[in-house]
């Protein structure tokens, strides 16, 4: 079993990252819509960065929560994914992910989706370490915690009854 977290509680704010790029037609599905599995990578790769940030350790994704594309993105257009660590347990971490479409010949921007994924810091074997806590320093942040925790309760109760035990990072 893992030693404890001796590690000091660490803020949101410095967990914070930003992935941007213009996507470009070979991205495009038929209908000229973003293909859903290049937002996903990008929004991964703004998460990892985001719970590596927090963790100091190397992370792994286990779950991403619910995706629910609102509107399409399109050719041309700058999507920016924005992370951070929002919860904590014992060693995984809720990350909240929010994309933004950029059309940058009209300066219009538009809110696309937001993700959350869990994330499960690990030692050199590839086994779970504790993480810092949360030092909450907003009332949106602690929001935002109350939020995760209770995204997690979700997950667990769907899991029991569901017979699959905790999920993974749970």
């Amino acid at each position: 079993m893992a030693a404890e977290s001796t590690s000091e509680p660490r803020s949101p704010k410095d967990s914070r990252s930003t992935v941007s790029e213009m996507l470009m037609p070979q991205h495009v599905n038929n209908l000229g819509h973003v293909f859903g599995g290049v937002i996903l990578s990008m929004v991964d790769r703004a998460a990892a960065v985001a719970a590596m940030r927090h963790a100091g350790k190397p992370c792994v994704t286990v779950s991403i929560d619910r995706v629910d594309f609102r509107e399409p993105i399109y050719s041309g257009e700058l999507v920016t994914c924005s992370a951070q660590v929002n919860y904590v347990g014992r060693t995984s971490m809720e990350v909240g992910v929010r994309v933004d479409a950029e059309n940058l010949l009209t300066g219009r921007k538009r809110h696309t989706n937001t993700c959350f994924l869990t994330f499960v810091a690990i030692d050199g074997a590839g086994r779970p370490v504790p993480v810092p806590p949360l030092q909450l320093e907003t009332e949106e942040e602690e929001q935002r915690f109350r939020e995760g925790r209770r995204r997690r309760e979700v997950r667990h109760d769907l899991a029991r009854e569901l017979g699959e035990g905790a999920p993974p990072g749970g």
